[in-house]
């Protein structure tokens, strides 16, 4: 019998109308949906329909995202949902361990093992102003307080051994008390007695997930994370960063399948690849190319305007990679290396930018499409998507009717759940309690 091939895991960004900038535009759009229940529990029902492995809600703490928040969100959708999983966006400069281990712990207990945790640090002064802090911290400093403050929620999920709560009617006992514990964390930034009050995580941890490609993010995804989202736009690019970030496993005494690399992908799905293209070209002509060059223009020390639509991206005018450290940073190396690699024109930049936002965007027929996410399997480029739509609901509907059973064809990609849990999808082990066997000892010696 031949090697079983890698199996695609699929979580779908919910975004208001659609990751493409004219997708608001569109007729097919659904607008004014960006705070309606329902609207999300459709796209999670479309989810289920297609196997996905999770729902992605972004989040931050400035701006006018018109987001609701996750915790909210997905804790509703968990009540009309069964099988997918739900990973919440949640920052660690502007919260406290505590409250958000015990946020987690609720969402998998609602989601009976559903939850997870995409791990951020915040990236903009306008956060510290909206929380009263004195200054937005300096990148590798928000890195090590994220590191701290991952480790205490860990240590406060593992504060409840798993039969601690015992309902024993005949002695009067709902909870042995001996079985949970005070963690007495004490770091650098945080201090916290503990324990938890509210039982371990039906995972054991809500699964962890990472987003960032800078060194600070790829180590902390090495450490932590079990699923890493980034925006690699080539195959050569997503390569080695697959490459590198699994390189680093081994020094954290962990192995390359505990950790799964998921790229952002915005595809673009026709019949036909003609049919793609016209949606494509739809959707463009949908744009104000000049707010967009504008934001481009901020990569660069010059004003792509200036430019003719047709002339190269002056790669050799792209500010330092390191230009944006205190934000983020990762972004800009991503989209100005997919312009050098693939010798874009402006006119090809301006296009790439408005379906992925800074991920990687394809055009194509279903045929197509499979194509590309195969290739990057099988090249070690991914371990599978974050898809971005470009327009919703209906070009969700076309990557789920279409692209997934032929993916199921080529036998890429699951026919039905595996087990209960957001680990079992994901092929993730559930961690044991990290003190069960210290605290055990600890009794023995008394």
């Amino acid at each position: 019998m031949g090697q079983q091939r890698k199996q695609a895991h699929f979580n779908v960004f919910l975004r208001g109308s659609g990751h493409h900038a004219g997708a608001w535009k569109h007729p097919d759009a659904e607008t004014g949906t960006d705070l309606d229940l329902a609207y999300y529990a459709k796209l999670a029902g479309i989810a289920e329909r297609g196997l996905f492995d999770s729902l992605f809600m972004a989040d931050n703490y400035s701006g006018l995202g018109r987001r609701l928040e996750p915790f909210t969100l997905l804790s509703a959708l968990a009540a009309q949902t069964k099988h997918v999983g739900f990973i919440a966006t949640v920052g660690t400069t502007y919260n406290d361990p505590y409250h958000i281990a015990r946020k987690f712990a609720s969402l998998d207990h609602i989601s009976k093992g559903r939850a997870a945790w995409n791990i951020v640090t915040g990236h903009s002064q306008a956060d510290a102003d909206n929380f009263g802090r004195p200054g937005h911290p300096e990148h590798s400093t928000r890195y090590d307080i994220g590191t701290e403050f991952v480790e205490v929620t860990k240590q406060l999920w593992d504060s409840w051994e798993e039969d601690a709560l015992i309902y024993d009617r005949d002695n009067e006992r709902q909870i042995d008390h001996s079985k949970i514990h005070e963690i007495n964390f004490q770091g650098k930034y945080f201090n916290v007695k503990g324990p938890l009050n509210i039982p371990r995580p039906p995972q054991g941890y809500p699964v962890l997930v990472q987003a960032g490609s800078s060194e600070s993010g790829k180590e902390l995804a090495a450490r932590s994370a079990e699923v890493i989202f980034t925006a690699q736009q080539t195959l050569g690019a997503a390569k080695e960063f697959y490459t590198d970030v699994k390189s680093r496993l081994i020094r954290y005494g962990r192995t390359p399948n505990e950790l799964l690399i998921m790229p952002g992908l915005s595809p673009i799905v026709g019949d036909t690849e003609a049919e793609a293209r016209d949606l494509q070209e739809e959707l463009d002509s949908l744009v104000d190319s000049r707010h967009s060059l504008k934001r481009l223009s901020n990569y660069f020390t010059v004003d792509l305007s200036e430019y003719d639509l047709d002339d190269l991206v002056p790669v050799d005018k792209s500010k330092p990679y390191g230009f944006s450290q205190n934000g983020i940073s990762s972004r800009h190396e991503a989209v100005v290396d997919a312009a050098i690699r693939d010798k874009m024109t402006i006119r090809q930049f301006l296009s790439r930018s408005y379906a992925g936002h800074g991920h990687v965007s394809f055009t194509g027929s279903v045929l197509q499409v499979a194509d590309f996410i195969e290739t990057w399997l099988a090249e070690n480029g991914a371990d599978g998507f974050n898809i971005l739509p470009p327009l919703y609901p209906v070009g969700f509907d076309a990557f789920v009717d279409k692209v997934v059973p032929e993916l199921q064809n080529r036998g890429l990609f699951r026919t039905e759940y595996e087990g209960t849990t957001l680990r079992d999808r994901l092929g993730l082990a559930r961690p044991a309690n990290q003190h069960k066997r210290l605290w055990a000892l600890g009794r023995e010696a008394n």
